[in-house]
């Protein structure tokens, strides 16, 4: 009978002491014998929610669990890239939505997953087992991939084993997309995306990059030289200030992302001076999520004063809610290495007015809500408290409110592409736009999500443009 999931504590190594000054990644990483013994407490269960309800890719999970347990490390990373193109990623900055659905977790703690997933793909990658995949034969077919990150990246990696020729078009200096502009280094080292980028392009995978289609080269272009198209460029537009908060002009203003990719770009040395700082400054970061936190850490990394992170949703509970049992995700507060590192955070508050001197930004006005809860106990609602309202000193306002749709100029509006009410990508079931031989995949599609959902996302595209390329071959 498995009892170790009971007789073996998880291990939660955590992440480095105190507020780090560097950008190396700072989650703490067991040692193999810690590894066999984590994977020992998965129960091989007779229905395994961790792979066919939690891991949108299905990995499994049991089985490379098993392997590593047995010492068999290489079989492990055989299981694992099955289903995975890319773990290096995953197990750095996917969430483990497969560790919410362990069985394990219903009577103790689930299994240490993600962690397990990393120490198999640096293993892997450490005993030269990651290789370049050539396909025996090409099918004469050539698909361009727009854009690099997460989901055109995993298209691009099978339709090339798929045996096509795959040219990947990013915009920006260097491949990665959100993977490498998005997510700061002390989360996720660039030297790992070049790293399989490597692979890739020892693979047969061509990248241009510095090109924006519809810009530097008509997207009919593009169809008259390839057989088919994947438009994977995220979801570019962020979400702005309403048109009732005033003073939004005023300098010292600016998206999350485009403070995030200043920095990196500037750790790279793909820019000589960073374009926004937060060097003494009083930091005020307006949204709650990942994204808001990656602002918090960069913005201690810089020297801010202070930092602080607002939400205008309701503070979640420090565990599981009722309304999203076993094994769905948990709603539920979360706390990131970043908000580890101090800050404040504030939640219930509405942004009213930013205010400002000399043309910068010196206050935000914000007024506390009062939250109305559903049948389920979750927040449907809020109103203002009158008399609530208070001031946040800040020099640097960072907006981290979410992105609302593809931008339509350029790659969209020429292609002729049709968009969901949403300003999204609309896609069949096969990811096949309304334009022949036109897909699309990913965050462009679907809306913001998380970056293994992207890979899956990109991976079922190609799968869809595999068969149309064979229909029209015949």
């Amino acid at each position: 009978m498995y009892r170790e999931f009971l007789d073996i504590r998880r291990e939660n190594p955590g992440y480095r002491n105190g507020r780090s000054s560097d950008f190396d990644e700072v989650e703490i990483r067991l040692p193999e014998e810690s590894i066999r013994k984590q994977a020992s407490r998965c129960m091989g269960c007779g229905i395994a929610f961790c792979h066919g309800f939690g891991c949108p890719l299905s990995n499994g999970i049991q089985e490379f669990n098993k392997a590593v347990k047995e010492d068999r490390l290489r079989d492990a990373y055989l299981v694992l890239s099955q289903t995975s193109p890319f773990p290096e990623f995953t197990s750095r900055v996917c969430p483990a939505l497969c560790e919410a659905s362990c069985c394990a977790g219903l009577a103790s703690d689930p299994v240490s997953i993600r962690q397990i997933e990393y120490a198999i793909i640096e293993n892997a990658f450490k005993r030269g087992c990651v290789e370049p995949f050539i396909p025996r034969y090409r099918s004469g077919m050539r698909v361009a991939v727009i854009g690099s990150g997460p989901s055109g990246l995993a298209a691009a990696e099978l339709l090339n084993k798929m045996g096509h020729e795959v040219v990947v078009f990013e915009k920006s200096a260097n491949p990665g997309g959100l993977l490498r502009y998005g997510i700061p280094d002390f989360k996720l080292g660039k030297s790992v995306i070049e790293r399989r980028l490597e692979i890739l392009r020892a693979s047969g995978v061509t990248f241009e990059c510095g090109v924006e289609i519809g810009s530097d080269i008509s997207a009919q272009y593009l169809r008259r030289k390839f057989n088919a198209l994947c438009v994977c460029v995220g979801t570019q537009m962020p979400r702005t200030l309403g048109k009732d908060v005033s003073g939004a002009s005023f300098g010292g203003i600016h998206y999350a992302l485009d403070f995030l990719s200043s920095q990196i770009k500037f750790n790279s040395g793909e820019i000589s001076e960073l374009q926004i700082t937060a060097k003494d400054k009083n930091v005020l970061i307006v949204g709650g999520g990942d994204t808001g936190s990656d602002c918090m850490g960069t913005a201690f990394r810089q020297g801010a004063k202070s930092v602080t992170q607002v939400e205008i949703m309701p503070e979640p509970p420090e565990c599981r809610h009722s309304s999203t049992p076993w094994p769905m995700w948990p709603y539920m507060k979360r706390t990131s290495s970043s908000h580890l590192e101090g800050g404040n955070r504030l939640w219930s508050v509405n942004l009213k007015s930013i205010e400002g001197k000399s043309g910068n930004v010196r206050s935000a006005t914000f007024a506390h809500c009062d939250w109305n809860f559903d049948s389920n106990g979750r927040p449907s609602g809020f109103t203002e408290r009158q008399n609530g309202n208070f001031k946040i000193e800040a020099d640097l306002i960072l907006l981290s409110m979410g992105f609302v749709g593809v931008k339509k100029k350029g790659l969209i509006e020429e292609l002729g592409i049709m968009l969901t009410p949403r300003s999204m990508i609309s896609a069949a079931a096969d990811f096949s736009t309304n334009i022949g031989g036109v897909f699309a995949a990913g965050d462009s599609v679907s809306g913001p999500s998380l970056v293994v959902r992207a890979i899956r996302s990109g991976r079922d595209m190609a799968l869809g443009v595999d068969s149309y390329l064979k229909k029209a071959t015949k």
